[in-house]
Formats: C-alpha cells, sequence, structure tokens
C-alpha cells in the first residue's frame, strides 16, 4: 500500500496571501482541522491548522511572570499568573489579527511524502510524537497531489485487515 492509495485526491488549499479572517471562516465550515497553503503558482510553502490559528490568541500575553525573592535563595523565584481571556480580549485578538496574510501564522517547514511512498513512511511520519501532526500533504515537484489524515491511515489499515 502506497501514499496515493490512502491520499484524499481533492485537497482544499488555502493560497498565502489569504487573510486570517477568511481562512477562519473556510475551517469553521468544514470538517477537517488544517489547510495546505500555496503560492499563486500553486506551489506549497506551508500549511496551517487549527492550532496555528488559535495562537493568534497568545495566551502568554496575558501571563505575568512575578519574580519572587525570599532570604535564604540567591535568586527570585518566578511565579506565573494566568490572566483569564474574556470576550473583550478575544474580539480584540481577531480585530488586529483579522487581516494578517495567512503566511504570517502558517507553518513554513512543512513535512511531506511523495505518493509512492509506502504506508510504513506515512506511518513514521503521523506517529512521530516530536512532530506531532495529523496531516501530510502528498506532494510531487513542489504542487500538492494529495493529503493523508491519520483518520486515514487507521481507515485504510482496518479494511487492509478487514480483507485478509
Amino acid at each position: 500500500m502506497d501514499a496515493r492509495d490512502v491520499m484524499t485526491h481533492d485537497v482544499e488549499t488555502v493560497q498565502s496571501d489569504e487573510e486570517v479572517s477568511d481562512v477562519l471562516t473556510k475551517l469553521a465550515r468544514r470538517t477537517f482541522t488544517g489547510f495546505p497553503v500555496v503560492d499563486d503558482d500553486g506551489r506549497l510553502v506551508g500549511i496551517v491548522t487549527q492550532r496555528d490559528l488559535v495562537d493568534i490568541f497568545q495566551p502568554s500575553e496575558r501571563t505575568l511572570w512575578i519574580p519572587v525573592g525570599f532570604p535564604p535563595f540567591l535568586e527570585p523565584v518566578e511565579y506565573a499568573v494566568d490572566i483569564s481571556w474574556n470576550d473583550l480580549d478575544v474580539n480584540l485578538d481577531l480585530l488586529r489579527n483579522a487581516s494578517k496574510p495567512v503566511s504570517e501564522v502558517m507553518t513554513e517547514d512543512v513535512v511531506t511524502v511523495a505518493p509512492d511512498d509506502d504506508i510504513e513512511s506515512v506511518l513514521e511520519v503521523l506517529a512521530d510524537q516530536e512532530l506531532d501532526i495529523n496531516r501530510v500533504p502528498v506532494v510531487v515537484d513542489g504542487y500538492v497531489e494529495g493529503i493523508i489524515t491519520r483518520q486515514d491511515v487507521l481507515r485504510a489499515l482496518y479494511e487492509e485487515r478487514l480483507d485478509r
């Protein structure tokens, strides 16, 4: 079994210059959680996921680090206090970031596979804890030919076992 056997062929992509608000709207209307990002020539330049878009609302901006130093400590100990979000914070973040191009929030270093890569190679990528990805574009000469999700691989393996 090869990547081409399990990939989705009709891949929805977004353009690198599309606004974050438009991509958020598209994601809200889909059952999947990310898009490959392509340039004007249709070449893969990144991937954008719900996680990337959620990162726009930087919780680190709302974290106060309070140094507390008590003798006999020579260095202060820092405590993080998370200031909770409210509707105003979220709306301000959305307004501040809505018109940014998706290229500013996408992941540029995209892990890809080729159509003739075997299923074990695809599994290795999708199971890698450090990579922690849920989908991998199938690429030929820089162009997206398909996409494979963890669910696609599980379904294919399940169907293969049923056929035995």
